[in-house]
């Protein structure tokens, strides 16, 4: 059915409905009835959603509030975004840090999205929030609490018990994300319901795609007040849920991630990656929405033992954005989100165990929120000319096919067609192809069928590259008769319109005009000539800028690519400048600018300024200008870098605290809970031990887990067998007593240690502790439908005592985090703290009681001579001058020369606090990542911080850290504003601490 600009149509199942379903046949299913029109502001036809009646082109980014948990940095990111011409972001929520407990919903401080709601609105930006319940997103459980692990329903699915579990979240965060919906004056336009319910183990869910599942969790929304359409991301176009299907959604979409996630190849594109039949799928599938991708390629994730974040930048460059999303305009997609636009951090053990504390993912905005400058700025030129060019929002997407409007088969060209404007995608028809390749276009135009250039030369596509021809372009008056260079962006102002255009090194460009004559008003080598009715320029592409006059008042800035990436819009002005504009404000003869500079620049306004500009300031500050008869305003951006003065972590009094101290002969673990169940409420494996050791059946999730068994010796014993599961890279060390008897170091394929210990000689009739400490990386997600994977335990899965005929001679207990679900620190969540003695004590909280520890200068620089677990804090005073965006990280020293204390190899993991905020964790053995980035507002620039790091060696030798120093990226002085330190718990003396 084709929906009007004007109606909402949307499909329900009563509650009634939806009770008889859930308990009957498997594959019942009770068609919905038509619902009662919720709004009108957010509609959509074929081509575009419209908002408030006027059609909008949806470029969006991911960003994820919780990995950035500073508030007062969300609208510096969403900047940015609205900087590279987008106008919408997505947002996953992570019930797994707002109900740790079951029934217990808390959304405040850095967990508040209200304050994330109104950056939104102050950035201009519109929002898809994506609250699941499930989400994926490379978060432990994929966004499911722990506590789902002793829930025995099958989960995404109509399992009554699952379903149960999820009404509170549902309901909780609606009532938040309801409140700020565009129908109450918010942002949020759209909202996705589950996550790529794409795949499944069909002999278990033999219902899938289950219409009756994918309708409860929609009806779960409606009945708690959303009413913006619901949208949808198939993981592939498989065409599940599409409208007007059961338990179909509004506005259908998928996910592309071309290619893939082998950030270790970064140069390999391999042949048939490049999708080619979406055009005739979506025609298919869904032809009365929008063309929708939900998520495409923006970067790629990394796992423990990858080869960093910047290998997945380069994968996924500037040339994979010119390709692959120019690929994607040619099948008319009209809303597009890319994943990630920007990445943020896995701080406080929140990420999954695919993955370490760097959520980079090479976006275009790095986890410093730095800007990768050529693939953000190739981003940005796509954005600003898609935004002002609506002949492509409602163009009709063609078949493209290999030598067609060219003269070579070596090139394929997709047209899409308008009433008037025409737009031809062209690439190589090897899509991964290095060629340089030469050509001549022939298009239909309403100066007949042209072959073009018409005055010399021919057109050359370089390599990876792709490129936008149009054809009958609507400039303002002037019609821009075709043109081969791409288009940035174009203004009509009172006095004059100015149109940029720009092109890659080496390459041949040629314009046409109709109905005008033009002159060259600066620079040289473009050749100006009359073809019948039509003005032609022809120009090879130089860093001379070249500026054409056509007609009375129409100004072409011409620009090699380069070039263009200093050239921003904002506000209705473009302007030349250097690393980032944020917004620009004109008041009557006065022009405000605001932005960002890391280098002196030129600040030149070519378009959008006052006539007569009496006043010019940047980021408040008056500068001189110069305007010319044309009304270009130049001037210059001064940059001058602050000295900065780090701290020398090497050189600083650490406070020492031995953070195992079980292995003490005088230790008591009467308060710990005794793993005494002699069932399991895990679903997804069963019990290989009498009593359960699965952590979650005992409540604790995350971070280090410790367990300690009580026997008594036979005398016979010899060897100690132990599973420990904790995801890849988790490693555990084991002692009897306090002696040590070995380690499972990790590694990045395993998920658990299966390892056989050698005991020392123990006598009989006496009793013994048996020590594991284990360092677990998440839970892992449940991607496949019906596979349970966010159900695989974490702990002790089983064990071999030789000398003994059962396990039941072992008696065990365990702990984690201070608590559990009960957690104790409110401000950082229920993943911020795991179950080292230190965290439990909350000594990683500013204000320790660290004045009786020992002084170690240089501290985990210092090191262990022996397996263990040291705590060392610190204080770090830091005076960054205000005004200044300074990134700050600290780094570890990673050479095959490290070294332990008595100067063998060592293997070792660490985990860093700064002002209680867990930020990183390193694995020495693993990697890759050595590089922990701390945003300010964790860190107070201009005061002291409580700085502390575990060092864990897990072998006899001991271990100490190669280098461990703080530093700083390129200063960026900045006109956004001050951020505000967020608010912790600060340490106070725990009840109950053991």
């Amino acid at each position: 059915m084709k929906l009007s600009t004007s109606l909402l149509v949307l499909t329900s199942l009563t509650a009634s409905t939806l009770a008889r379903v859930i308990g009957g046949k498997p594959n019942q299913f009770i068609q919905p009835y038509k619902r009662e029109v919720l709004q009108d502001i957010v509609t959509w036809d074929e081509h575009t959603i419209f908002v408030n009646g006027e059609r909008v082109l949806f470029l969006s980014g991911e960003f994820h509030p919780f990995r950035l948990p500073v508030p007062s940095l969300w609208l510096d990111v969403l900047q940015k975004i609205k900087a590279l011409g987008f106008n919408g972001v997505s947002i996953y929520i992570d019930w797994a840090l707002l109900e740790g407990k079951s029934g217990s919903f808390e959304a405040e401080g850095v967990f508040a999205l209200e304050p994330f709601f109104e950056a939104a609105k102050a950035a201009g930006i519109y929002l898809i929030a994506r609250p699941g319940p499930y989400i994926n997103a490379e978060v432990s459980g994929g966004g499911f609490p722990g506590w789902l692990q002793r829930v025995p329903g099958r989960l995404r699915t109509r399992d009554e018990s699952f379903l149960n579990a999820t009404e509170n979240y549902v309901k909780s965060i609606s009532e938040i994300v309801a409140k700020a919906q565009i129908t109450n004056g918010g942002p949020v336009i759209l909202l996705q319901p589950e996550n790529e319910y794409t795949s499944a183990d069909e002999t278990v869910v033999p219902e899938f795609p289950d219409a009756v599942y994918f309708e409860y969790i929609q009806e779960q929304y409606r009945n708690a007040g959303i009413v913006v359409p619901f949208i949808s991301n198939d993981a592939r176009p498989a065409g599940y849920f599409t409208p007007g299907s059961p338990g179909g959604v509004d506005i259908y979409g998928y996910d592309g991630y071309p290619l893939g996630f082998d950030c270790a190849n970064p140069y390999t594109w391999p042949d048939g990656n490049l999708p080619t039949d979406r055009n005739t799928l979506h025609e298919q599938q869904s032809p009365n929405t929008p063309h929708s991708v939900l998520e495409f390629q923006g970067g790629s994730f990394d796992p423990w033992g990858g080869l960093g974040f910047d290998q997945c930048s380069e994968l996924l460059n500037h040339e994979f954005e010119r390709v692959f999303y120019k690929n994607n305009y040619g099948f008319g997609i009209t809303l597009l989100n890319i994943y990630m636009i920007f990445g943020g951090t896995n701080w406080g053990n929140l990420g999954h165990p695919g993955g370490y504390t760097s959520y980079d993912y090479g976006s275009v905005i790095r986890e410093t929120r730095v800007i990768d400058r050529e693939k953000y700025s190739e981003l940005k030129l796509q954005a600003n000319f898609l935004q002002v060019s609506p002949a492509y929002w409602t163009a009709e997407a063609q078949n493209g096919t290999n030598g067609s409007f060219t003269d070579t088969n070596a090139l394929h060209v997709t047209a899409l067609l308008g009433n008037v404007t025409n737009f031809y995608v062209i690439r190589h028809s090897a899509y991964n192809s290095l060629d340089s390749t030469n050509y001549k276009f022939t298009a239909p135009t309403s100066a007949g069928n042209l072959t073009i250039p018409q005055l010399n030369n021919t057109l050359t596509l370089n390599g990876r590259d792709s490129k936008f021809h149009v054809t009958d372009y609507d400039v303002g008056e002037y019609n821009l008769l075709y043109s081969t260079a791409e288009i940035f962006s174009w203004k009509k102002y009172d006095s004059k319109t100015v149109l940029v255009v720009y092109g890659g090194p080496g390459e041949q460009h040629e314009a046409a005009f109709t109905g005008v004559d033009a002159s060259l008003v600066e620079g040289s080598g473009v050749n100006i000539a009359k073809k019948g009715d039509a003005t032609v320029l022809n120009w090879p592409v130089s860093t001379s800028r070249k500026i054409v006059k056509v007609g009375e008042d129409l100004y072409v800035y011409i620009l090699d690519r380069n070039s263009a990436y200093n050239y921003w819009v904002t506000d209705d002005i473009i302007l030349k400048a250097g690393y980032l504009i944020r917004n620009a404000t004109v008041d009557a003869d006065s022009l405000s600018i605001v932005g960002d500079v890391n280098a002196t620049s030129t600040l030149e306004v070519i378009g959008g300024a006052p006539s007569k500009l009496t006043t010019l300031t940047f980021n408040g500050e008056s500068v001189a200008f110069n305007q010319s008869s044309l009304g270009v305003v130049s001037s210059s951006l001064s940059y001058s870098a602050p000295e900065l003065d780090l701290p020398d972590l090497s050189s600083l009094t650490w406070k020492y605290f031995d953070t195992v101290p079980e292995l003490s002969n005088t230790y008591s673990d009467e308060a710990w809970t005794s793993a005494s169940l002699d069932f399991t409420y895990n679903s997804h494996r069963n019990l290989t031990t009498p009593t359960s050791l699965y952590s979650s059946d005992y409540g604790y999730h995350y971070g280090v887990l410790l367990y300690r068994g009580h026997f008594t010796a036979t005398g016979e014993e010899s060897t100690l067998f132990i599973t420990a599961q904790g995801g890849s890279a988790s490693g555990f060390t084991v002692w009897v007593n306090s002696t040590f008897v070995g380690s499972w170091a990790g590694a990045d394929y395993a998920n658990n240690g299966n390892v056989t210990f050698n005991l020392p000689s123990l006598t009989s009739g006496s009793n013994y502790v048996i020590t594991v400490v284990l360092d677990t990386t998440g839970l892992d997600e449940n991607w496949t439908v019906g596979e349970e994977e966010m159900k695989t335990p974490r702990g002790v899965i089983s064990y071999t005592l030789s000398g003994h005929s059962s396990q039941s001679d072992v008696a065990w207990k365990l702990t984690g985090n201070l608590g559990g679900e009960d957690y104790i620190d409110h401000t950082r969540g229920p993943l911020n703290e795991g179950g080292l003695a230190a965290e439990r004590a909350g000594y990683h909280l500013p204000g320790a009681p660290t004045d009786s520890w020992n002084d170690v200068v240089g501290g985990p620089l210092a090191g262990l001579d022996k397996p263990g677990v040291a705590f060392y804090a610190t204080t770090v005073d830091l005076d960054i001058p205000s005004g200044w965006d300074v990134p700050l990280s600290f780094v570890f020293g990673n050479s095959s020369s490290t070294t332990g204390s008595n100067g063998t190899s060592a293997v070792y993991r660490a985990q860093l606090w700064v002002n209680g905020w867990q930020y990183g964790k390193y694995v020495h053995n693993v990697g890759p990542q050595d590089s922990f980035p701390v945003p300010e507002g964790i860190w107070d620039y201009q005061g002291s911080n409580y700085v502390a790091v575990a060092l864990w060696a897990l072998e006899e030798a001991g271990a100490k850290l190669e280098s461990f120093t703080l530093e700083a990226g390129t200063p960026v002085k900045s006109g956004y504003g001050p951020v505000t330190v967020v608010e912790g718990e600060t340490w106070s003396k725990r009840e109950g601490v053991y």
